[in-house]
């Protein structure tokens, strides 16, 4: 017996002596794992540059001794993957899922107690989780602080905005990791709900550029039953350490063995493009959920809501300052003369859908309770069934199903997640009953249960409770406000949008740094597609409000190529109907566009300046590019190798005219149209603020190619 001890403990010291190594399937990223005094680090490397110095693991515990040293390795064991899956909607047909694997078990020799460590390494970065093996010595524990480390080698170009309990709208900053702090306060912007909690806190994703040209991004995968992850920065050795939202009164997580955390992940390439192609996000989490995905479907859709937004229309009915649901008679009360969600307004939207082929029709304040449900801390605030007396429920969808769309149903929380709980299942079974088959829902203000953020643990399991009780109704949901995605999408695909960024909307609240849409595919799309509801031809808000002053900062141009350039299967054109009339040309392409893909390629890309996307249609050989360009003007130039050899295409070209800008001359565009090839090429100077989208459409029909100029 005394033997096997000598030879356990003799293991257990070798283990500890040397470093794990895990190499990626391709060689090029190399992770080492090791113990260094019974505390456990990681180091990471790509093509023999070192990405993230000896970084330390582990968790601050509460009432319990911390889980941070004391540590002997027990077992390791390797594995490796390689498969590919089909997703029910996303940027290419297939994904592969190729990694290798190192599960490290560790003891914590003066508690007994076990914490594994689960490693994989892919060709395009690192991921890697935390797993609470079941045991005698911890059940029920209650987390005070995650204590993973992220240590950089420099002071590098950072991303960011700023770390916030509650919130993810605000515009990007671009900044040397040494002046977040300095930066910090100029960067915070009023939000209806926020918590910023330390001068030198980021959010992820938080995307970074080396001096040695890395491209660097830090997120979290899976996050279920686990509160949201932020970035605090030790900017005196460049450092970032993880920072979980906490609750009510101040605890960050409770958990239960066996447990297993999200995972935090390291996206690491030479090129920008890399970082946007990685499905290492998507493949961390676990596979499909259901086993009818046949509801499942892209959405192109309008709506009733930009005219709220920029204030030429209201949400209420009325201008009572104090509504009671249940109590309040609004078939007896004034109309405000303002409200948008009217029979007569709804049906012009239905009538326009039906005309140009767009799929649905969101309707924002068509149900009682918005003439005070903001910043009152209301409990009881929607019942998301009753409609206002101007609102024809029934006959509006008899309507809209008649013209062959559908009404897109609207469920704003107002932070009440207990209020929407109550609710939900008759609220989803009223959408059964009238054919509604997606919601957009909203968390606008403060969380009640009070006290409560929108990244804590409980708040996070609330938004996926929505997601599988929708399921439960074959609902599809886009919610508004929520937390960040992390690529749950795989596992639970009617999670069909997520806002969780700056949007469209904002440039309505005063506008949005023209390099924003040249960001967030680097940031907030890593987890994720974004509702970002683009479109948006008329840039001067006061034709709509003069009380507006507000400016859309970006061309019309830009406007189409966002349609592809900010992925997601739910794609919203935003803009009036009337506007679009006038730019028929124009909407053209938004009614040609794809929203479900069967590859994605990066042409061109830079985080700040500019991106350039090719995307082919799902089953079609048709091809889309989209280009967004910040404030500076720039020339793209791209080939159109992608397309199959030896066929000609038509392709209509919508790009800035040579005076566009997008302060002075945003409506400036022209369209044209060639006949390409495999091998023909394009240079095209972007204005400030500019781009261009290219519709590719494949022609068998020799007539239609006729006349056309080759490119």
């Amino acid at each position: 017996m005394h033997r096997l001890s000598a030879i356990l403990i003799l293991m257990c010291s070798l283990f500890s002596a040397k470093a794990q190594e895990l190499k990626s399937p391709n060689g090029e990223i190399i992770m080492n794992f090791m113990l260094k005094d019974g505390i456990p680090y990681y180091t990471l490397d790509y093509k023999q540059q070192e990405v993230v110095k000896e970084s330390k693991l582990g968790f601050e515990l509460k009432e319990l001794d911390d889980l941070l040293d004391k540590f002997e390795i027990i077992d390791e064991k390797y594995a490796s993957n390689d498969d590919t899956w089909e997703p029910v909607w996303g940027e290419s047909k297939e994904i592969r899922n190729h990694y290798n694997e190192l599960l490290v078990t560790l003891n914590q020799q003066n508690t007994d107690r076990l914490l594994a460590i689960r490693f994989r390494v892919f060709d395009d970065g690192l991921g890697f989780r935390y797993e609470f093996p079941e045991q005698k010595n911890l059940n029920h524990f209650v987390v005070k602080e995650e204590k993973t480390q992220f240590a950089m080698t420099g002071d590098h170009k950072t991303f960011w905005i700023p770390g916030d309990y509650d919130t993810q709208e605000y515009k990007y900053v671009t900044s040397k990791m040494s002046e977040i702090r300095d930066k910090m306060d100029s960067s915070i912007q009023h939000n209806a709900s926020q918590k910023v909690f330390s001068p030198t806190g980021v959010q992820t994703a938080l995307m970074m550029k080396s001096d040695e040209g890395l491209y660097i991004n830090i997120h979290e995968a899976a996050l279920i039953d686990y509160s949201c992850m932020h970035l605090e920065l030790d900017d005196k050795n460049m450092i970032f350490e993880s920072h979980l939202t906490p609750d009510a009164i101040g605890d960050k997580g409770y958990l239960q063995t066996p447990f297993q955390s999200p995972w935090r992940t390291v996206i690491v390439s030479d090129k920008a493009g890399d970082v946007l192609l990685s499905n290492m996000t998507l493949n961390l989490n676990d596979p499909c959920e259901y086993e009818d995905v046949s509801w499942i479907k892209p959405v192109k859709y309008i709506g009733v809501w930009w005219e709220m937004i920029t204030g030429k229309s209201t949400w209420s009915y009325t201008d009572l300052e104090s509504v009671k649901l249940g109590e309040t008679d609004f078939s007896n009360k004034t109309p405000n003369g303002k409200h948008g969600a009217t029979n007569e307004n709804v049906r012009k939207y239905i009538d326009f859908a039906a005309e140009h082929g767009i799929d649905q029709i969101l309707v924002e304040g068509w149900n009682e309770g918005w003439e005070d449900w903001f910043d009152k801390s209301k409990d009881y605030v929607f019942d998301f069934l009753t409609p206002y007396p101007d609102f024809d429920l029934k006959a509006l969808n008899e309507y809209a199903h008649s013209k062959g769309v559908r009404l897109m149903m609207h469920h704003e929380t107002s932070g009440s997640t207990i209020n929407y709980e109550r609710h939900m299942d008759q609220a989803y079974q009223l959408m059964n009953d009238y054919g509604y088959n997606s919601v957009k829902s909203g968390y606008v203000g403060n969380i009640i249960p009070r006290g409560e953020h929108h990244y804590s643990q409980s708040i996070v399991n609330h938004y996926l409770y929505a997601v599988k009780k929708a399921a439960d109704y074959k609902v599809m949901v886009n919610a508004h406000e929520a937390v960040r995605p992390t690529g749950l999408c795989r596992t639970y695909p009617n999670l069909i949008g997520n806002e969780s960024a700056r949007g469209m909307e904002f440039e309505s609240f005063g506008g949005l740094n023209v390099d924003h849409t040249t960001i967030l595919p680097f940031t907030r799309l890593i987890g994720g597609p974004m509702d970002f509801t683009p479109g948006i031809f008329e840039n001067d808000i006061s034709q709509y409000n003069p009380d507006n002053p507000s400016i859309v900062h970006g061309t019309l141009a830009r406007q189409l190529a966002l349609y592809v350039t900010m992925y997601s299967p739910l794609q919203m054109a935003a803009d009036f109907p009337e506007t679009y009339e006038k730019y028929m040309d124009a909407f053209q392409f938004i009614k040609d566009v794809a929203l479900d893909w069967d590859e994605t390629r990066v042409l061109e890309a830079e985080p700040g300046d500019f991106i350039t996307y090719a995307r082919k249609e799902k089953g079609k050989d048709n091809w889309f590019v989209g280009r967004t360009n910040d404030e500076e003007k720039r020339t793209s130039s791209i080939s159109f190798d992608f397309l199959s050899p030896g066929k000609e295409y038509i392709a209509t070209i919508y790009s800035d005219k040579k005076d566009a800008h997008y302060k002075t001359n945003s409506k400036a565009y022209e369209i044209k149209k060639f006949k390409v090839n495999s091998k023909s090429k394009l240079k095209k100077i972007c204005a400030p603020g500019g781009g261009y989208a290219i519709s590719i459409l494949s022609s068998d029909d020799p007539s239609e190619l006729k006349g056309l100029k080759k490119l």
